[in-house]
Order: C-alpha cells, then sequence, then structure tokens
C-alpha cells in the first residue's frame, strides 16, 4: 500500500489498521513492521528524540515496504511538516491544532509541497493556483502525501467544524490522553464525557467525509472505538508490543515452572 491507495481505501469507506513506532529507531526494525499485517505507521517525533538523521534513515527503509510511513510532526508548523516529507514520509500528523490558521499552514505544506509563501495560501484559502501546470505538477508530486490533524482538546472540538472546512484534511487524530486532560479527567476512558466528546469528533468527521484515528492501547478500547466509527484506526505501540509480548511468554513460562 502506497499514500495513494491508503487515501482511496478512506474514501471509499473502507478502513486501515496501523500502530504508533514510539522507540524503534534502527531501520532494521522495518521487516518485522513489513510482515505482521499492518496497512501504515506513524513515526513519533513529538515524544521521541529520534534525530532528524535516524528519522530519515528509517523512512528510506520503509518506503521499501508495503507499509505506509506517517511522522507525527512535534508542533503544527510548515517548517516540521516539509522536513518530514522532504525526507520520505508520506504524510505527517500534526498535533494539538486549534485554529484554522494552523491547519491551514499544514495542509498547504503537505499537499502543495514545495510551493511556499502567498501562492500556497492562496491555493488553500481560495483554490487558486499559479497555473493548471503548476497544478498538474504539484499533484501528481503529492499524490501519496496524506495530511492528519490532530484534535487534543476542548478548544480543538469547539472549533473543529470550522477547521474542517479546510480542503485537503485526511484524517482526524484524537490524542486520548490530551483530550482526557483537557476534558479534566486524565486517562478516565470510560467516563461518557469523554466518550461523547470522541464520538462528536468521529461524527463531525465523517460528516466532511474524512476519518478518524483514535489512538487507544488496548484491543477492548481500540475494537469499542471501531465500533463507534473510527476508520483509520491506529492502535498500541512498538513499545507495548514489546512489553506485552515479553509479559505474555514469561508469565506463562513461571505459571508452568512453578506447577513442574
Amino acid at each position: 500500500m502506497n499514500g495513494a491507495e491508503l487515501k482511496a481505501t478512506l474514501k471509499s469507506g473502507g478502513r486501515v489498521f496501523g500502530t504508533m513506532i514510539s522507540i524503534a529507531r534502527n531501520p532494521k526494525w522495518i521487516p518485522i513492521l513489513d510482515g505482521v499485517g499492518l496497512d501504515y505507521v506513524v513515526i513519533d517525533t513529538e515524544h521521541n528524540y529520534r534525530s532528524r538523521g535516524e528519522l530519515g534513515d528509517f523512512l528510506i527503509m520503509m518506503n521499501t515496504s508495503g507499509v505506509v510511513p506517517i511522522v507525527r510532526i512535534p508542533i503544527p508548523d510548515a517548517h516540521y511538516v516539509t522536513m518530514a516529507m522532504d525526507a520520505g514520509a508520506q504524510g505527517i500528523l500534526a498535533p494539538y491544532c486549534e485554529t484554522v490558521d494552523q491547519v491551514r499552514e499544514v495542509v498547504a505544506a503537505a499537499k502543495w509541497r514545495p510551493l511556499k509563501g502567498e501562492a500556497a495560501d492562496r491555493v488553500v484559502e481560495q483554490g487558486e493556483h499559479v497555473s493548471d501546470a503548476t497544478r498538474a505538477y504539484l499533484e501528481e508530486r503529492n499524490k501519496n502525501s496524506i495530511a492528519i490533524i490532530g484534535i487534543e482538546s476542548v478548544a480543538a472540538v469547539n472549533n473543529l467544524e470550522a477547521m474542517l472546512q479546510v480542503p485537503g484534511i485526511d484524517g482526524i487524530f484524537v490524542g486520548p490522553n490530551d483530550m482526557s486532560i483537557s476534558l479534566g479527567i486524565p486517562d478516565q476512558y470510560d467516563q461518557k464525557i469523554y466518550q461523547d466528546t470522541v464520538k462528536k469528533v468521529i461524527d463531525t468527521a465523517e460528516a466532511h467525509g474524512i476519518a478518524t484515528l483514535v489512538h487507544q492501547q488496548t484491543p477492548d478500547l481500540s475494537e469499542y472505538w471501531i465500533s463507534q466509527g473510527a476508520r483509520f484506526i491506529l492502535h498500541g505501540t512498538d513499545r507495548r508490543a514489546l512489553t506485552e509480548g515479553f509479559k505474555a511468554d514469561f508469565g506463562q513460562l513461571r505459571d508452568f515452572a512453578k506447577n513442574n
């Protein structure tokens, strides 16, 4: 799968499945990731100390696989968008967006690179291109580019309808930890206010034909949000998979050893 195919799957009402890469930095991880049923991965550079060089090496190798690489950038800023895309990302996830201006900046950089400045602003705000030739060139160059907007606060939810008017958004990301903190109920994902808020995000985005990612860490929570309409499924992290895999195996071995 590539970015264009991932977008086509979502636009047709389908689902895609991925995970967050939080600790893997060596490209030797990639053959493992390529064979476990993932459509995409989100490579975290917001909360991870991965260097620009390490990210570039990881992305070069990732693009030899059938897994679509998306980078979570540190902040919603065009500079970080273009750095990730120039390094080989097929998409970006811009965290903690709360304003239309932030979304416009991110989308312009992700979907119309390398166009910049006033010309990029006119494309996003008015749909006005420099020329038909330039538009065709940029559409072809960015055909795999995916733009995901992070909705992670009460302020973002309240402004979501306005932000969704910006053309070019491919996905809406809900960060459960940040969202629950903003709601005043840190990590209490069974609370009605949290569930109602995230459901509102999903329904609002779907009304615009845009799929939502709700990043949860347990199969039960991920299944719940699939049942509530999440189609851009983001489940777990490489850190959690490693931890839970070892815990399960060695728990079983210790139980066996006690009885033998």
